[in-house]
């Protein structure tokens, strides 16, 4: 999907360099230069049973509201991270919900559009999605399907509706790549949502493991995905009502939550997450997470800080102002997706 800084039209609309935007550091994101590797390379999480006494719970410290806006070629969603320059949290850049009943909200779907600098993730809950690419990818995304594409260097993708009726739902997400990792070639995958584990949770509920390692005390579960970027969890996670969530996140991981259905509190303070909003976490090595009577369902996210400046225009991010000059003459020019 493309993204707007201010307004972004998808394909060849692409106006001059003005309008880049430098996006600070929240507080509380740490500089590392050296990112960890994100999902499959490290083990997230860490056994309750020997930690538990030593653990710091993580508190609810921003939240962050879902805005409804467009894109792509007129497709409705709410953009929670990313829906104005300074709310992110590094790496993530960007979340969009799109759900609709409405075959008017979702049917231009994104015609074909460039990216370079990052990594896009599409989860579907419902309907059916064709992504198609310069690579010569095709993908069909159905209900509970994942695509993860590393933009890196270079990509012109679409993501077209395979519908006329019926609900449309799910998420994107935008996740920064260091600058080492900014260059390398494009790549892609296709996710089934038979190939994500689902793990049951010892206070009642399940989560959905996209990415990185969950565990609880009875077992964990690991995610099928590899990143580039510095995800290190993305889960799905359902709790019936009054259940109560409790997992490991690594120390010095950025982790925020969007809740998506029903009720829930987070932390020992119990503070409650608004509906459709991303709540960002305090550092920590334990997330409590209650539903209320009706239960939650949400997104839980953890990546490893980058701790590098981010300029960003429209679909491409990079470091300077130098490199997106460089992304638009690519792109103008035809050599965007050049090896």
């Amino acid at each position: 999907m493309a993204r707007a800084a201010g307004v972004w039209t998808p394909a060849a609309a692409l106006p001059g360099a003005e309008g880049s935007a430098l996006w600070p550091l929240l507080p509380g994101d740490s500089a590392r230069n050296e990112p960890r590797q994100g999902c499959g390379m490290f083990g997230h999480g860490i056994e309750f049973l020997e930690r538990e006494k030593k653990m710091t719970t993580r508190t609810l410290e921003r939240i962050i509201a879902s805005v409804a806006t467009s894109d792509g070629a007129g497709v409705k969603l709410r953009r929670s991270l990313g829906s104005a320059q300074a709310l992110r949290l590094d790496p993530f850049l960007m979340l969009d919900e799109f759900y609709s009943d409405n075959p008017d909200d979702y049917l231009a779907g994104f015609p074909s559009h460039p990216h370079r600098g990052f990594e896009t993730v599409t989860y579907m809950l419902d309907g059916h999605m064709r992504h198609e690419d310069s690579l010569g990818n095709r993908g069909d995304l159905k209900p509970g399907d994942v695509q993860w594409m590393s933009a890196a260097r270079g990509i012109i993708h679409s993501e077209m509706p395979q519908q006329t009726k019926g609900r449309m739902r799910g998420f994107q997400l935008w996740v920064n790549l260091p600058a080492k990792d900014k260059m390398k070639p494009a790549a892609y995958r296709d996710i089934a949502a038979a190939e994500i584990p689902t793990l049951a949770l010892d206070g009642g509920g399940e989560a959905r493991v996209v990415c990185g390692t969950l565990r609880q005390n009875t077992g964990a579960a690991t995610g099928p995905a590899q990143a580039r970027s510095g995800v290190t969890l993305y889960a799905d996670v359902r709790l019936p009502g009054g259940a109560l969530f409790a997992a490991a996140v690594e120390p010095g991981d950025n982790a925020f939550l969007y809740l998506y259905e029903g009720q829930a509190f987070v932390g020992e303070e119990a503070k409650e997450l608004p509906g459709r909003a991303a709540g960002l976490l305090s550092l920590g090595d334990r997330l409590q997470v209650r539903a209320g009577e009706g239960g939650a369902r949400f997104l839980l996210l953890a990546g490893s800080p980058i701790g590098e400046p981010i300029v960003q225009y429209g679909p491409f991010v990079m470091n300077t102002r130098v490199e997106i000059d460089q992304a638009l003459d690519d792109y103008r020019s035809g050599r965007l997706t050049a090896g």
